[in-house]
């Protein structure tokens, strides 16, 4: 498409949805074991919040992988198997779906080409981040022009790993190699992540500091075992040139 666009880019919380128990409240993610009809109301919710109709936010099936696929148009059921998603289409909103993993939206208002990137530690490894500024490039975006953000996750400080996979990821991520604060190694996939980006040409980058494990507002899949997943989703609304 030709023209700038407004992008817009929502990181939800975990209050004000139906959902219950360990899942309160407003988790998004349908494979956790929430009630279906609670997760359905919370995303209706959602739709409505943003201003669009529900099947205009488009769902992955994230693996921990590095596919990422082009949508067009709404999808009846999450893309299978993906953990990135980019699109042309303004009004269509696509979703990454986390609670400790780094979401990472991703957009070139100038082609008009947006994404949001699914990049626990696995996918950040293995280069799942590359993988969508490669087919963004492909659908026409300028990697130059690409605007970033960084969304909640586990800090550095608190994501503990052992040294052996520390040094793994840190081979494959560099600069994601950190400590705890009790001097035990850790991992901070934010800063690997914008390394990467920055690397890559980006210069806008934008990082969301919320730690998932501290702040109680978000989900963590480290801090509870069995919760829900808040979501970050990003779109674009066509403006016409003065």
């Amino acid at each position: 498409m030709t023209g700038p666009v407004r992008i817009r880019r929502i990181v939800t919380t975990r209050d004000g949805g139906t959902s219950a128990g360990t899942y309160a409240s407003f988790n998004l993610g349908a494979h956790v074991g929430d009630r279906p009809e609670a997760v359905a109301a919370n995303r209706d919710r959602l739709a409505r919040e943003v201003g669009l109709a529900p099947d205009r936010l488009v769902w992955m099936e994230q693996v921990h992988g590095r596919t990422v696929e082009v949508v067009d148009g709404p999808r009846a059921e999450p893309v299978p198997a993906t953990d990135g998603l980019v699109t042309a289409v303004p009004g269509l909103a696509v979703v990454v779906l986390v609670a400790d993993c780094v979401p990472v939206l991703l957009a070139d208002p100038e082609a008009g080409v947006i994404a949001a990137v699914h990049a626990g530690r696995v996918g950040a490894r293995v280069g799942v981040l590359p993988a969508a500024l490669t087919v963004m490039r492909q659908a026409g975006a300028d990697v130059g022009a690409v605007e970033a953000l960084l969304g909640p996750a586990a800090c550095g400080q608190c994501y503990e790993v052992p040294a052996t996979m520390r040094e793994d990821v840190e081979d494959h991520l560099p600069g994601s190699a950190s400590q705890t604060r009790r001097g035990t190694p850790a991992l901070d996939l934010r800063a690997g992540l914008w390394r990467q980006l920055a690397d890559a040409g980006i210069a806008r980058i934008g990082v969301d500091p919320r730690c998932t494990l501290e702040d109680r507002e978000l989900y963590s899949h480290r801090r509870e075992g069995t919760t829900g997943r808040l979501a970050a989703l990003t779109w674009m609304e066509a403006q016409p040139r003065e």
